[in-house]
């Protein structure tokens, strides 16, 4: 492990070295990347700091231990020699963790899609709690979220919503709530006080930026038209919504949030752009996600992965076999536990493959 933490460290000073390099500074592309780099490795290099520390102070503990007539030292030294094993121990399953390759792709900002699918009113109400639920938890992690279109249900909710979030380490979060979610409960709209099984499927994607794909104006069809919905004086009056095609592909990507046309065309640009770049990311996920249950939703989005039970205020995610019984701070947005216990499952299969 040592000698694989050197070869980190040589390559992070390396970086440091060429981020100052006024060659490097002037490829802004390259640029990025490696100051990306340089900020990704810096807690294992932290963590490699630390181990060197406590592998010198052990050394030093054995030397005592070795020369130390003194029984009271001894035993002092043996304490200490206990202690820093221990330490050893466990920073070395950190590191081990820290080692594992990250997707490249999670400290990505995300586009999130919403979409009512079987169960009628009752399918665009659920989709509505999933997008509230999401919200209040960004507000908990401090993201900005943003809407970009919507598509709103008749009695409430959501046909389908789409928003994108910006932040720390948000396509590392949120990329676990990809596929479908099953809701089972007795709708508004049940005069006989059935349970009914509804549901609605999450997309979510890293936000391309303008390094990872290349957009040619030429290849773009742009579209504006009056907005609908709620939003004042400008709805139904001025072409404020945009609605790009990307000709080559058919990939149509449409915003009518904002009441500025060039508002709406910035967000409509970065959905047509994740869109796109989604295909050869989908290759990816598809190799991902025949090795990983928990990444299973991603690579195939038909795939069922959470059921929300309110008779029994139950919340259970069938890629890992987890039940949690807080079902109200659940869709209140307290989704951490179930992303922590993704990623632990995703980790521990990661660390067999690393292993193989």
């Amino acid at each position: 492990m040592l000698e694989k933490l050197e070869k980190i460290y040589n390559r992070w000073k390396d970086i440091g070295e060429q981020i100052n390099d006024p060659e490097v500074v002037s490829d802004m592309k390259r640029y990025i990347k490696l100051s990306k780099d340089f900020k990704e490795l810096q807690p294992i290099i932290n963590g490699y700091r630390k181990y060197t520390n406590i592998i010198d102070n052990l050394k030093s503990t054995k030397e005592i231990l070795k020369s130390e007539k003194d029984e009271e030292f001894r035993m002092m030294a043996k304490e200490e020699l206990n202690s820093l094993t221990k330490e050893k121990e466990q920073l070395e399953e950190e590191i081990r963790l820290m080692l594992i390759p990250a997707d490249p792709q999670d400290s990505k900002n995300a586009i999130v899609e919403i979409r009512a699918g079987t169960g009628g009113d009752e399918a665009s109400i659920f989709a509505g709690d999933l997008f509230r639920m999401y919200m209040k938890f960004c507000e908990t992690k401090n993201w900005k979220a943003e809407l970009v279109d919507e598509t709103e249900g008749t009695v409430g909710g959501f046909k389908e919503i789409i928003f994108n979030v910006k932040g720390d380490n948000v396509y590392g979060q949120l990329k676990y709530e990809s596929g479908v979610h099953r809701v089972q409960r007795v709708p508004k709209t049940e005069t006989q006080g059935r349970v009914h099984t509804s549901a609605a499927s999450v997309v979510v994607l890293p936000e391309a930026d303008e390094f990872d794909i290349d957009l040619k104006q030429a290849d773009i069809k742009k579209e504006t038209f009056c907005s609908s919905g709620p939003g004042g004086q400008s709805v139904n009056t001025t072409y404020s919504a945009v609605r790009l095609t990307h000709v080559p592909t058919g990939i149509v990507a449409t915003c009518q949030d904002q009441k500025s046309q060039i508002k709406n065309l910035a967000k409509a640009m970065a959905v047509l752009r994740t869109r796109i770049y989604e295909i050869e990311y989908k290759k990816y996920l598809e190799e991902v996600s025949s090795k990983r249950k928990t990444m299973v939703s991603t690579g195939d989005r038909s795939a069922k992965i959470r059921t929300y039970n309110w008779p029994q205020g139950r919340v259970t995610d069938h890629r890992i076999h987890l039940t949690l019984y807080n079902l109200p701070a659940i869709v209140d947005g307290d989704i951490q536990e179930l992303i922590d216990q993704l990623q632990l499952a995703e980790n521990a299969e990661r660390l067999k493959e690393d292993i193989r």
